[in-house]
């Protein structure tokens, strides 16, 4: 059993790191109360941490390699759990939303290490293993988050969600530094590789901006000042980023995204997919959250339970069918299971009337949920397998950078175009006099604040004219969801084609082996 320790370790901050992913959403409306935040906030809560994983992941795995993976992971465990702390003593959602970044930058630290550190610790048909343990943690924790997060919420306070990884992040570090070999660092013939520093802050501020401005454009307007300006950044990053990562690889110094593998049609469609099926599938939750707890009603702990069947679906078809997966050509299992997140998502949006409740859920979330165990488990491997070798590494970062940051473009996108839908509703009922500012506060989950401003005798008015908005917001929200997913999977099915054995992709034989390395990490 000693020999399983190693695992042990990288497989509690790979919990804690996912779990904080979903475990947020159910504790959203508490937050908001406690806090007075706003609809903007609370994305920002969920958008800053995922926006720091999606950002740093490629410019971590570069520091790591240059400075060592196991003090990396060390020092990415001690800065989430103090980062976990803050979260916790917010006394404002400003705060809050600062220390869920701090998160990230300490979770990004995590994820890029977790592999190597496994690849350094086990060999042979023990490494397969450690790597199918570690696929299964992750999937188990983003199928526990909701529910995680629903009974600590409920029965002690929205804090602790927070402070429930500070002991778990101890043991981690205990473990860690007792049970993983240091690294042995050996510089390059050339010299120690130079980080790609510029590259990293381009790619950053033009990821962060346009999540700014697709926010900011949904609650004050797409024509204003702030908006357009935040676009204009987003423009000038990529630009700078495109320029500086091709003059890195044009010195020979190493970017921190070789550009041209986006020229190859099997890795641009990969990359396609993996961003519109984390969007696609998980944007929507924070939304949905809000739906059961503001008006449908329900505690933490069974809006928690309602939004479990996604996750655990995933979770179930990746352990048991990801292995038979392995043996198709990626696009089936991955462009499939993103047309079956697109159904997934038309389900939920035939089911959401003003008098839905959370039985109506059930099907969409567990048909979608199919789809991402199918899809997920094979992304890396699929990717590594249509780059040369020396890029594999680069490839799995891509695949993870792309996911984070599709789940954080959506929730932005998805949210502005709730808020519109579903002021729309309000304002075409002539009862309400300010249908923007409903709207928002109904995206804030104050939709009982706005049912009991109504005058006594009309609240029952208010309360279903309330569901019909939310339910319209939902309708468009869902649509979209699936208009993207659908899009994902028929991009895979068309550009991905399986790699030549031994040309490092872009050919039509066989799919390469299955690279237990390189392993996709969960939901």
């Amino acid at each position: 059993m000693r020999k399983w320790w190693p695992l042990t370790a990288v497989c509690l901050g790979a919990f804690i790191l996912l779990v904080d992913v979903t475990i947020v959403n159910v504790a959203l409306p508490s937050m908001a109360d406690d806090l007075d935040a706003s609809f903007t906030s609370l994305q920002w809560v969920i958008d800053g941490y995922a926006l720091a994983l999606a950002a740093l992941l490629l410019a971590s795995g570069s520091l790591a390699d240059r400075f060592g993976h196991r003090r990396f992971y060390v020092y990415g465990l001690a800065l989430f759990a103090v980062a976990s702390l803050l979260c916790g003593l917010a006394p404002n959602a400003g705060v809050l939303i600062a220390a869920r970044v701090v998160q990230g930058v300490g979770g990004a630290a995590m994820f890029a290490t977790a592999p190597a550190l496994l690849l350094s610790s086990y060999q042979g048909r023990d490494r397969g293993t450690a790597f199918g343990v570690w696929g299964a943690a992750n999937g188990a924790a983003a199928a526990a988050g909701p529910l995680l997060g629903g009974l600590l919420t409920e029965h002690l306070s929205w804090p602790t969600i927070f402070w429930v990884n500070l002991p778990i992040a101890a043991v981690a570090i205990v473990m860690t530094l007792r049970v993983v070999r240091p690294d042995r660092l050996r510089a390059p013939s050339g010299g120690p590789a130079r980080i790609d520093l510029p590259g990293a802050i381009a790619f950053t501020v033009a990821a962060g901006s346009l999540t700014y401005g697709l926010i900011r454009g949904g609650e004050a307007g797409w024509t204003g000042g702030v908006t357009l300006t935040a676009f204009a950044v987003t423009v000038l990053a990529l630009v700078a980023f495109v320029v500086i990562e091709h003059r890195t690889a044009r010195r020979g110094g190493s970017p921190m995204l070789d550009l041209a593998l986006l020229r190859r049609p099997s890795f641009a469609g990969l990359m396609s997919g993996a961003l519109l099926l984390q969007g696609g599938a998980f944007g929507c939750l924070v939304l949905l959250s809000l739906w059961l707890q503001s008006v449908v009603g329900l505690s933490p702990v069974a809006a928690g339970m309602a939004l479990t069947p996604l996750a655990a679906a995933s979770f179930v078809v990746a352990v048991f069918a990801g292995r038979h997966m392995q043996r198709l050509a990626p696009r089936f299992p991955i462009g499939g299971g993103l047309l079956l997140v697109a159904a997934g998502m038309l389900l939920l949006r035939a089911g959401m009337t003003p008098e839905a409740g959370r039985s109506s859920l059930v099907w969409g979330l567990v048909v979608a949920g199919i789809g991402v165990g199918l899809a997920t488990p094979v992304l890396v491997s699929a990717a590594a397998s249509t780059v040369p070798p020396q890029r594999a590494g680069m490839a799995g970062g891509a695949v993870n950078t792309f996911r984070q940051l599709g789940m954080t473009l959506a929730i932005a996108v998805l949210g502005a175009f709730f808020t519109s839908s579903a002021a729309h509703t309000l304002a075409a009922s002539g009862t309400v006099p300010d249908a923007d500012r409903g709207a928002a506060a109904l995206a804030g989950g104050q939709a009982q604040r706005l049912v009991e401003a109504a005058p006594a005798g009309h609240r029952d008015a208010a309360q279903h004219l309330v569901h019909q908005a939310f339910a319209a917001g939902l309708d468009r929200v869902f649509l979209l969801s699936a208009l993207a997913a659908g899009l994902g999977g028929l991009v895979v099915l068309a550009l991905v084609r399986p790699a030549a054995p031994g040309a490092g992709g872009g050919g039509h034989a066989a799919p390469a082996p299955v690279r237990r390395d390189s392993v996709s990490s969960g939901v």
